[in-house]
């Protein structure tokens, strides 16, 4: 979506906004796609934004199934 319209997307935790955008380059890298030096990511491919956005959302699922797994069975 580009820059400055308004997007479904809503942080749900505003503290969290740099960590995500930060992640979102790593992930980028990892899948050797180079994100946009400007920052502006509409000019890339709904294929790109795509592979990031499900490899984004693969590892945060990941995350918090470690995070659950870590509670063990006392709750």
């Amino acid at each position: 979506m580009a820059k400055g319209s308004d997007s479904s997307n809503q942080i749900v935790v505003p503290q969290a906004k740099n960590a995500m955008e930060q992640f979102k380059y790593e992930v980028a890298s990892e899948l050797g796609i180079q994100p946009p030096n400007d920052g502006y990511w509409g000019t890339m491919t709904t294929r790109d934004t795509g592979a990031i956005g499900g490899h984004m959302v693969r590892k945060m699922i990941e995350m918090a199934e470690r995070s659950l797994a870590g509670r063990g069975t006392n709750r």
